[in-house]
């Protein structure tokens, strides 16, 4: 068995940031820290911040009155930073910077009288915190067919916004399908899905097009990982996602000579280093690293976290 090891995968900036500035706060505030829903989605990284005395939170309210929470790197809504207000809470806000982004172009758009096709999948906590920046001026779709649905006031003042997880494949024919009814839809400045996404993509559609089955670890909530199976799918490999090699079935690798691994943006290295392991123990397998380009961007942590901490108050 030939193991092609894709690369760029894992971890990108926007993960490493979130997961440093949850790290930064415990060690600040101490435990418990709470945080309004998961970092990241992934299971494994989870449980390690539950044991150290994170608590992952739906509601703010479940937070005590002056307590500690933290963002989570897919961001929140307005609403939600209202009620954190109401509630006398430190915040910090680890919301990916490239998130931001698109929370601050749904508003600006959202003001000047827009309507905002947004392409996400409903429910995803990325797509709720941004459809709630303007929930009037915004249109959900998450797929092809939806387009013919929508309902708008103004043909002429169409703009449409990407989460950022998506896959670029399955976006571009959504788009496709609105610039055909909206002949004058306005795209953002930037492209919203991120260079990550588009990067771990890229790299799994190159390999799997060789490979016999694609292998990828990730969660099952984690919309990035779910978008690299289909894309090694789509170029003809069978495709698996699993959070660790303990959840591999030997039948999935049966007759394979050629398998892909990769990672999704928010599964730790530790997890593939251990699926390689796995691969070479149980089938012997050879391993080669593929790497379709270097990844260089850094994002600082909230300027909540990097500010120095407040010194201890002088008894009188």
């Amino acid at each position: 068995m030939r193991v092609l090891l894709a690369a760029p995968r894992g971890y990108c900036a926007g993960v490493e940031m979130a997961l440093g500035a949850l790290d930064a706060t415990l060690e600040r505030h101490g435990a418990p820290v709470h945080c309004y829903h998961q970092i990241v989605h992934n299971r494994h990284l989870v449980a390690h911040y539950e044991a150290r005395g994170v608590i992952f939170v739906d509601t703010v309210d479940e937070v005590p009155a002056g307590g500690v929470l933290v963002f989570s790197a897919h961001g929140v809504s307005p609403a939600v930073r209202a009620q954190a207000a109401a509630r006398g809470l430190t915040v910090i806000d680890a919301t990916c910077p490239l998130v931001h982004k698109v929370h601050a172009e749904a508003r600006r758009y959202a003001r000047r009288g827009d309507t905002i096709v947004y392409v996400g999948h409903a429910g995803h906590d990325e797509a709720v915190g941004v459809t709630g920046e303007a929930p009037d001026a915004v249109r959900l779709v998450e797929r092809e067919q939806d387009v013919a649905r929508l309902v708008v006031p103004d043909p002429s003042r169409v703009v449409y916004l990407t989460q950022t997880t998506l896959s670029v494949d399955d976006t571009r024919q959504v788009l496709v399908a609105l610039r055909r009814r909206f002949p004058q839809l306005q795209a953002p400045s930037q492209e919203d899905i991120c260079y990550a996404t588009q990067n771990r993509q890229e790299a799994v559609r190159r390999l799997a097009a060789q490979a016999d089955v694609a292998l990828v670890v990730g969660s099952v909530n984690s919309s990035n990982s779910k978008r690299l199976c289909e894309v090694a799918a789509s170029q003809g490999a069978r495709a698996y996602l699993f959070d660790t090699p303990a959840e591999i079935d030997p039948t999935w690798l049966a007759d394979a000579e050629t398998v892909v691994l990769t990672a999704g943006a928010s599964a730790p290295e530790s997890l593939v280093e251990e699926t390689l392991a796995w691969l070479v123990a149980r089938f012997g397998a050879t391993v080669e690293r593929h790497v379709l380009l270097e990844e260089d961007v850094h994002f600082n942590l909230p300027p909540e976290i990097r500010a120095p901490a407040p010194a201890p108050a002088r008894s009188s």
